[in-house]
């Protein structure tokens, strides 16, 4: 599975802390369970990983579980660019999706339904460039990837592995109109959509999206990550 949280720090009044908010702050996700999506709405190619890691790097550089994994503050956004770079890789693009927009302000990887998993081979494959991602907390890291994978859901799902927003464009909504296109699809399809929440904040913001929190997981860091799972929501023609 994707070592990758939705989630960041809480915003507080200092302007350089509501600037590297990652995901969607208060104006981003709206108290309506509607979906809106954001006009220049795109899947993203192979050509787009570099923009979009860099994007992600800034958004979750503040991310408590980001901070636990990666404490040196100096090398952490290196560290994320690498990371989200082999997240966009081998998780969005080959087992999933990618949804940004033409300007590259964000992005929400998500993986379909039974692809959630990275099997072993991709693991091993890869297993360099993890090293390079984490360094010496690599151990730490596959410790905490290992109790997720023993947590996450099994029945049949679209997984959301990470969503971030560049901080410049965050309050505009542009964060849950990225998930919009997955979540249109578990609607359609009748399947749920789950996620691993890191921050008070954030579960606070996807439970407005239909979240919720079927499970607490306590890992070391500063807060537990929220396991919360979306129900599909039935149109407004169907019938139970």
């Amino acid at each position: 599975m994707a070592l990758s949280f939705t989630g960041t720090a809480q915003q507080t009044s200092s302007p350089a802390t509501a600037q590297r908010q990652s995901t969607a702050d208060a104006a981003s996700i709206e108290s309506s369970t509607a979906i809106a999506k954001p006009a220049a709405l795109r899947k993203a190619a192979v050509e787009d990983v570099p923009q979009l890691a860099r994007v992600l790097a800034d958004a979750f550089n503040d991310d408590p579980a980001f901070e636990w994994l990666l404490p040196n503050e100096r090398k952490r956004p290196a560290g994320l660019r690498r990371f989200f770079a082999l997240e966009l890789r081998t998780v969005g693009l080959a087992r999933g999706s990618v949804w940004t927009t033409d300007e590259l302000a964000g992005a929400a990887l998500s993986t379909d339904p039974g692809k959630w998993r990275l099997p072993l081979h991709v693991l091993v494959l890869h297993g360099r460039a993890f090293h390079r991602a984490f360094g010496v907390r690599l151990p730490r890291a596959v410790t905490l990837l290992t109790r997720m994978e023993s947590r996450h859901v099994r029945q049949p799902h679209h997984y959301f592995a990470a969503i971030g927003v560049a901080p410049e464009r965050q309050g505009q909504g542009l964060g849950r109109g990225l998930m919009a296109p997955t979540l249109e699809r578990c609607d359609q399809e009748g399947l749920a959509a789950y996620l691993e929440a890191s921050s008070e904040r954030n579960t606070a913001l996807y439970e407005r999206l239909g979240f919720e929190v079927i499970r607490e997981m306590h890992y070391g860091g500063s807060q537990p990550l929220r396991l919360m799972l979306r129900p599909p929501v039935p149109s407004m023609g169907s019938t139970s």
